[in-house]
């Protein structure tokens, strides 16, 4: 190519930015809406390690079919989303996914069971006032996380079985002097 050539090519950028800088949206844009998410998450057994600690599981949720949209799902302020922060907070005390705060996965177990206390207490005074969809969402949630707190709680018990066992003797627990 000559000099010429080169010159005379046109370069078009497009802005593909769904936002303007003020945060609306821009004109001729369609935001698409999430996929509906799964009541029934993927539970994996928590692992141990060598040194004998709880590896927490990884906490993922499969997409359901979009077949029945729930009321008012777009809602900031609705039900499924008040359901979802106070699943987040029972996810991050199980230590599923890191804590807003930190930025680290910690294990909190009493917070883990405050929280699941909280999301029973919540299906128990719900019972016949949600939608199906709602009320779907709201035991998959409680169910999967119960689980999780379970399988971590047998790992917790089982880890502390293990460091008494290495810590005391037989003769220590039945009282015989050496």
């Amino acid at each position: 190519m000559t000099e010429k050539e080169e010159e005379q090519q046109v370069v078009k950028v497009t802005d593909r930015r769904k936002f303007n800088l003020d945060g609306s949206l821009r004109e001729g844009v369609e935001v698409e809406t999430p996929k509906a998410v799964s009541t029934e998450p993927v539970v994996s057994e928590p692992l141990i390690s060598a040194a004998g600690e709880a590896e927490i599981p990884p906490f993922e949720m499969e997409a359901e079919p979009e077949s029945e949209e729930i009321p008012g799902a777009d809602d900031p302020a609705s039900f499924v989303n008040f359901l979802s922060t106070l699943a987040t907070n029972a996810a991050a005390a199980l230590g599923a996914m890191p804590h807003p705060a930190t930025g680290k996965r910690q294990l909190d177990l009493d917070s883990a069971k405050y929280w699941l206390d909280v999301l029973g207490m919540l299906r128990d005074k719900t019972t016949g006032n949600l939608h199906p969809q709602e009320s779907r969402l709201l035991d998959g949630l409680l169910g999967d996380l119960r689980m999780q707190y379970v399988q971590l709680m047998r790992a917790t018990e089982e880890r502390l079985k293990q460091q008494a066992a290495k810590k005391f003797s037989a003769n220590d627990v039945l009282g015989k002097k050496v």
